[in-house]
């Protein structure tokens, strides 16, 4: 679509990422007559988070995730947000099935691939942590093939790279869920623009930058700046989403929306050890997690992971984190103290005195050695060869700083959507398990900021047939759980 100095547009998306994507093509699926457009400061869509080599790629669906089943103080373990997050997980494989059985993509083994997903425990203490939360999970119909086992052979069909030569005292415990997922974001993401860029009512915007946003009388005035040539458009847009990753924070901020207020971001870098030695990467295949060290945040739970990219198989160690002050992996190292603000340094100044061993861990894994990170690789796989591991650097994350009323302000893990009251802004914020779980942030987000759509006939109808089966209903109707799993496992060729 051509654009002239003072565009008009149905729906504007800042960074060209799976979110984005996600949104845009969500959105014209719905109506296909909305004029779009995605503004991206990179030459192309997916290089930063959504890259392939910057995120594990898993699909996360709570069957091995153990920060998603926390035990309590008194031994209970609370099952709620993992039966939660495997139910978004089914509903983006129905979203991406729907994209396949249309003709929108073509061979869904370019973006998913089947890898077994297990959790891995040392000692007596985990190990009757990991059997109680197998036998609550697997009474729900989305964990029923669930398997436990303390039986070292068994182990050793499933993780042979991990069992070689174990000694037989050591005392471990797997789950092993057979029918979990690797995905390529990147790919997937690329094939959304691909599809995107096919129609004159859409513009992918490479090199370029909003600089500017402010409410007008059609929405939202957005200045853009071409960052080939330096030369500034001016667009309106009815809607405006924020889904640039790191970034997001600034220009929410930028917005000046009531509701962005008080929000801080705390980046946090990350690294992998990466293998790519075909006789070591043919003997694991899975998604291997673990427990985060006793007093460490969640971001740093450890797993071995395949990973399956332009149809090439990997293995990935980690994540080891670091701290910058950028908020993107290609930022500004001025990202942080540019984002300070009146309204959120209370916060993250609350955040920073009550987060003192997140402080010290960041610090501890920013003086480690390839020596000690291959220590902790030594865990998972114990006769590991150095020769055969490089260090990968991972995607840039940026984790929610967010007023509280007790504290005054906490770290939040997680993704959270920020809309302004009339709907007409969004904005995406935080971290994983964000890329698993866009469609279902995003059906949230068509109610949020298109109401009236979202309620009529014509939507409901295409969303009907988009997602036979809702979020809500996939966590309490086992039947349908089945067969729609079952119906997208078959388009996306995994079963």
């Amino acid at each position: 679509m051509a654009q002239d100095n003072q565009a008009h547009l149905d729906v504007l998306l800042v960074g060209a990422g799976i979110m984005s994507s996600t949104l845009a093509t969500m959105l014209k699926e719905l109506d296909p007559s909305l004029r779009l457009e995605i503004v991206e400061q990179m030459e192309d869509g997916a290089m930063e988070s959504s890259n392939p080599w910057n995120n594990a790629g898993t699909g996360h669906a709570g069957l091995c995730e153990l920060n998603y089943t926390p035990q309590a103080a008194d031994g209970s373990i609370d099952i709620k947000k993992a039966i939660n997050i495997n139910a978004m997980f089914e509903e983006s494989k129905q979203f991406w099935a729907h994209l396949i059985e249309t003709g929108t993509f073509g061979n869904p083994e370019t973006f998913i691939h089947p890898v077994p997903h297990l959790s891995f425990v040392q000692g007596k203490d985990s190990i009757a942590f990991l059997e109680k939360r197998a036998e609550l999970l697997k009474a729900h119909h989305a964990f029923e093939e669930m398997e436990f086992t303390t039986d070292k052979s068994r182990m050793a069909e499933w993780l042979p790279l991990m069992m070689a030569e174990r000694t037989d005292n050591e005392e471990i415990a797997v789950t092993r869920v057979a029918n979990g997922t690797d995905v390529n974001f990147g790919a997937l993401t690329r094939q959304m623009l691909s599809y995107l860029a096919q129609h004159d009512s859409n513009t992918l915007s490479y090199k370029s930058k909003v600089v500017g946003l402010k409410r007008c009388a059609q929405g939202w005035e957005v200045s853009i700046k071409n960052l080939a040539n330096g030369q500034h458009r001016t667009v309106t847009s009815r809607f405006v989403f924020l889904g640039a990753g790191g970034a997001a924070l600034p220009l929410l901020q930028m917005s000046g929306i009531p509701e962005g207020k008080g929000y801080g971001g705390f980046p946090v870098s990350g690294q992998w050890l990466r293998c790519d030695n075909p006789a070591v990467v043919e003997q694991h295949q899975a998604k291997v997690y673990s427990l985060a060290a006793v007093g460490s945040p969640p971001m740093s739970v450890p797993h071995l992971d395949t990973r399956v990219i332009d149809g090439k198989k990997s293995l990935l160690f980690g994540p080891y984190a670091g701290f910058t002050t950028k908020f993107l992996k290609h930022g500004s190292f001025l990202d942080l103290p540019m984002s300070v603000r009146l309204g959120n340094i209370g916060p993250m100044l609350a955040v920073g005195r009550d987060n003192m061993d997140l402080t010290r861990y960041l610090i501890s894994e920013v003086m480690q050695s390839m020596e000690q990170r291959l220590d902790s690789l030594r865990r998972f796989y114990p006769q590991l060869d150095p020769a055969d591991w490089k260090l990968e650097i991972a995607g840039q994350r940026v984790q929610i700083i967010k007023k509280d009323a007790k504290k005054g302000g906490i770290l939040q893990f997680g993704t959270e959507l920020v809309s302004s009251a009339d709907g007409s802004l969004a904005a995406l914020l935080g971290a994983s398990p964000g890329a698993s779980v866009t469609v279902s942030i995003m059906l949230d987000l068509l109610k949020r900021c298109f109401p009236e759509q979202s309620a009529s006939p014509q939507w409901q109808e295409k969303l009907s047939a988009i997602f036979p089966a809702p979020l809500k209903e996939l966590e309490t109707n086992a039947e349908l759980y089945r067969s729609t799993q079952a119906r997208s496992d078959q388009l996306l060729k995994l079963r």
